[in-house]
């Protein structure tokens, strides 16, 4: 096990390609850090920095303690897990898994053991003489992680390594690979595209776009506290509404309605550069269907809105409400894309969703009462982007 630094890490191509910009980042002895962002954001670009497999422009990178930039990938004491698996065909589950110690010239006796307590470790005993094709693709997957197990190395790199496979497969390999990260307790730096794969994976999460780190923090801290629109736009599932409102004197005027200033909401447009339109956000569990509930709490905002479409998701549905002529952001900030066309939302057009308990009576075509708390609104600056409000209480 070991730390990892990165200390300005920048990755400047030779056409002049910014892929990674000034990267500072600290993983912890045995910590599992997640690099998410949207294809683009160098995050697999920082991971082959991390492995020797992509020269280091300027910063640097230390490893235990030591200072590595001018390592080889074989001198780093680090094993990587890809995407493709990369097996050997010809060879066995046992030869894959022993192929790189018996070329390290390790002691017969010594790979026997590893091979053999790996391969409990990721349930593979059964199958240590059968050949990848043979398997399925779970099961490929584990041999490949069989393989960097068994070297022991100082710290797990890895490249979206479930990506490939089906989604109620990923879902299982998701649980497997935390439970073996606990046991094994192996620094871990993972990289992924599926914000749902690091909000479940990570002890903490660090968000990239464009090359630049824009917050590490726990997955709940991410969720909770975004530093800025991006972060909220990318995090979640189903994603953040975020709508456009209007400052005027001691209220705030939205597309849900009037919400009265109270002394959190003020003390956010008091950081903010401009005070008289801002973005709001709200995550979708945080609107309450009005039928279900016997008494609002004070200062609670309620609406109305006609469902446009209505996803069973079994538990719980999700209910689509069209905004209408009304101001989104859309108008202000494309959820699609941002200024530099990144990605900020999933959303299009004025969708607003709602997360509502299946024993909702609610239908497509029919209009349903809601409300929320305003002290779960985030409240972001339109200019910056940040998010200006403190967490909620």
């Amino acid at each position: 096990m070991s730390e990892i630094a990165l200390k300005g890490l920048t990755k400047r191509f030779d056409d002049g390609t910014l892929a990674v910009e000034d990267l500072n980042l600290e993983i912890g002895d045995g910590e599992l850090m997640i690099l998410v962002g949207p294809s683009g954001c160098g995050k697999t670009t920082a991971l082959r920095m991390i492995a020797g497999l992509e020269e280091i422009s300027d910063g640097e990178l230390w490893i235990d303690g030591e200072l590595v930039n001018d390592f080889p990938p074989k001198h780093r004491d680090i094993a990587m897990v890809f995407q493709n698996y990369a097996l050997y065909p010809h060879m066995t589950v046992r030869q894959n898994m022993s192929f790189g110690l018996e070329q390290a010239k390790v002691d017969k006796d010594e790979i026997a053991r590893k091979v053999k307590e790996t391969a409990e470790i990721l349930d593979l005993t059964e199958h240590l003489d059968r050949r990848p094709g043979q398997l399925s693709g779970g099961q490929r997957q584990r041999v490949a992680m069989g393989r960097a197990i068994v070297r022991d190395p100082k710290a797990f790199l890895m490249d979206e390594p479930l990506s490939n496979l089906d989604a109620k497969l990923r879902t299982q390999m998701r649980t497997e690979l935390a439970r073996i990260q606990n046991q094994l307790g192996t620094t871990t730096v993972y990289v992924t595209h599926d914000q749902i794969e690091a909000m479940t994976l990570g002890d903490r999460v660090a968000v990239m776009r464009r090359g630049i780190l824009q917050q590490v923090a726990s997955p709940r801290e991410l969720y909770e506290q975004p530093a800025n629109l991006f972060v909220a736009g990318f995090m979640g599932s189903p994603a953040i509404n975020l709508l456009t409102a209007q400052v005027e004197s001691d209220t705030l005027r939205s597309p849900l309605g009037d919400v009265a200033l109270d002394r959190r909401l003020r003390d956010a447009l008091e950081h903010g550069d401009r005070t008289d339109r801002v973005i709001i956000g709200l995550r979708p569990e945080h609107l309450q269907d009005a039928a279900l509930t016997e008494r609002m709490p004070d200062g609670t905002v309620t609406f109305s809105g006609e469902v446009s479409v209505l996803e069973a998701m079994g538990a719980e549905y999700y209910a689509h409400f069209d905004l209408g002529d009304q101001t989104s952001v859309s108008e202000a900030i494309d959820p699609s894309h941002d200024a530099e066309g990144d990605p900020v939302g999933r959303r299009h057009g004025n969708d607003l969703v709602a997360r509502l308990p299946i024993n909702s009576d609610v239908h497509e075509g029919n209009s349903i009462k809601l409300w929320f708390e305003p002290g779960h609104l985030h409240v972001f600056d339109p200019e910056s982007g940040r998010r200006l409000t403190e967490a909620k209480a």
